[in-house]
C-alpha cells in the first residue's frame, strides 16, 4: 500500500504542467526552447506570463498535495520524505516527456510548504529578497535551495520538524543546485539573463 502512494506521488509530480501550457497556448514543445526546462522560468520567457503562473502554481500545489495525501493517511515522517522524494523524481524526470522535466524549484516548495509550512514560506522568502535584488531566477533559486537546509536546522526546535525532514533538505538543495549547473556556469560568466531579457 506505501509502495503504491510512493507510485501516486511519482505520477502526480509528473504532470506535465509547463509542456501543456506550450502545446495549448502556442503549439511548442516547450522543451526544444531556451532551457528545454518545463518550468515556469522557460514559460514565462517562452510562453507568457499568465502561462508562467498557472505553471507555477500548479506545480507548487502538486507538492502540496502530494505530502497532504501522505499526512491524511496517518504515515510517519519517513514515509513523507519518501513521497516528497517521489513527486520530486517525477517533476524532474516525467516518464510522459521521456525523462525531460523541470527543475523542482517550484514542487519542492510545494513539498516543504507541506511538510513544515514555515519553513516553506521563509524559503520563499529568501526566494523572493534575491530576485527582487537581482532579477535573476535561476540566482534565487539555488540561494534559496542553499538556504533551505539551514532554515530547516533552525527550525529544529519546532515539533513538526524531524531528522527526515533535513535529510530531504539536503538532497533537494542537491537536486536544484544540480539541475541549475548551466545556469550556474553562466552567473559565473556574468551571461545569466535577468527577467525580460532572453
Amino acid at each position: 500500500m506505501n509502495l503504491l502512494v510512493l507510485f501516486l506521488g511519482y505520477l502526480l509530480g509528473s504532470f506535465p504542467s509547463g509542456y501543456l501550457a506550450g502545446r495549448i497556448i502556442k503549439g511548442v514543445d516547450i522543451r526544444s526552447l531556451g532551457s528545454g526546462s518545463t518550468g515556469a522560468t522557460n514559460v514565462l520567457r517562452h510562453i507568457g506570463k499568465r502561462a508562467a503562473i498557472t505553471v507555477f502554481l500548479i506545480d507548487v500545489l502538486k507538492g502540496i498535495l502530494s505530502i497532504l495525501l501522505v499526512k491524511n493517511l496517518l504515515l510517519n515522517d519517513s514515509w513523507q520524505v519518501a513521497m516528497g522524494l517521489s513527486t520530486l523524481i517525477g517533476h524532474i524526470w516525467p516518464v510522459w516527456l521521456n525523462w525531460k522535466g523541470g527543475k523542482a524549484v517550484a514542487t519542492g516548495l510545494g513539498i516543504f510548504l507541506g511538510l513544515s509550512w514555515q519553513v516553506g514560506l521563509a524559503t520563499l522568502g529568501v526566494f523572493i529578497l534575491m530576485l527582487t535584488l537581482f532579477r535573476i531566477v535561476s540566482l534565487s533559486s539555488v540561494t534559496a535551495s542553499i538556504a533551505l537546509p539551514l532554515i530547516m536546522f533552525l527550525s529544529f526546535n519546532n515539533s513538526d520538524v524531524s531528522l527526515p525532514f533535513l535529510v530531504i533538505s539536503l538532497l533537494a538543495m542537491t537536486l536544484v543546485i544540480w539541475r541549475h549547473r548551466e545556469n550556474i556556469i553562466r552567473l559565473i560568466k556574468g551571461k545569466e539573463p535577468k527577467i525580460g531579457q532572453n
